[in-house]
């Protein structure tokens, strides 16, 4: 079995004068939740339709579950960008029929289906039309639809459309429930704070173009500023130490300047005898960290 769900090597595609993807590698290893991220027209979902064989590409080398591009397509669930369901069928009906043109029996898409619609909140609604449903509710039932026959990859375009924040939580959910199982995700979204609790290893695309690739975490660490997240706010007036204060919900963001050590920083408050329920190196937003790179190109 291959190491890598998908790989994905100097891809191109061009439409007319515009480079949509200009020289793209990366890779997504099995059993991960990898983000695609990067504002409106940077490239993703032209990107995603190459992954799915919608389209093809003008240059590089393209991997799906270890083969060509739609050679592995009834192994993969793909949500995306534009939606679109039978606004007249039930939805356990819906559901149902998209499982049976995934090769599955009509027993085991049954089954499934009101497994999948129970764990999204929609069980009550399994004998609705579709056209009944509000927007959230829609969004849900297209996710769910996405992965009827239990793919091994998933590739979800803007999942957290139309979903508020309660709902979003329930998708959140069911996304880390897929990576339980074992199944490989990438969530495609422009919205970075919606998937930046989810994801191992991201992909930031501007103008076709990686501007930064890797593991979130290493990528966080990079961008962090010399600041502390404390709490309960203090008052820090005289303390040389401390360039400027933020507030951010209920707790302070102390920026330190360029030459303390938050160690140094630390033993200070104790020595000071200050209590302090919360000391922890503070992170940049995504979002901020992409703002960044770009100005910086």
């Amino acid at each position: 079995m291959a190491e890598y769900a998908i790989q994905v090597e100097d891809l191109r595609k061009v439409y007319g004068d515009v480079i949509a993807v200009d020289q793209l590698d990366f890779q997504v290893g099995r059993g991960e939740i990898f983000g695609m991220l990067g504002p409106n027209g940077a490239g993703k979902t032209t990107t995603i339709r190459v992954l799915m064989d919608i389209l093809k590409a003008d240059a590089g080398t393209v991997r799906v579950l270890g083969g060509a591009p739609g050679a592995a397509r009834e192994r993969v669930g793909y949500l995306p960008e534009e939606r679109g369901l039978y606004r007249g069928l039930r939805l356990d009906e819906t559901l149902v029929y998209l499982g049976r043109l995934k090769g599955m029996s009509v027993a085991s898409a049954r089954k499934r289906a009101a497994a999948l619609l129970e764990q999204v909140g929609l069980a009550e609604w399994s004998r609705k039309k579709a056209q009944d449903l509000s927007r959230g509710m829609h969004q849900k039932l297209q996710i769910v639809a996405s992965i009827i026959h239990d793919p091994a990859l998933v590739i979800l375009d803007e999942p957290f459309q139309g979903l508020d924040p309660v709902n979003s939580e329930v998708v959140k959910d069911l996304i880390r429930d897929l990576r339980a199982h074992g199944k490989t995700i990438v969530l495609s979204a422009h919205e970075m704070s919606r998937v930046e609790a989810l994801c191992e290893r991201i992909l930031l695309i501007h103008h076709g173009r990686a501007v930064l690739y890797g593991a979130l975490a290493d990528i966080k660490k990079q961008f962090a500023p010399n600041a502390i997240e404390i709490a309960p706010p203090l008052d820090w007036q005289g303390w040389a130490e401390v360039a400027r204060v933020e507030a951010r919900d209920r707790k302070q963001v102390v920026y330190l300047q360029p030459h303390i050590a938050p160690r140094d920083f630390l033993k200070r408050i104790l020595e000071q005898g200050l209590f302090v329920e919360q000391f922890a190196l503070a992170t940049m937003p995504l979002e901020q960290i992409f703002v960044t790179v770009v100005k910086g190109e």
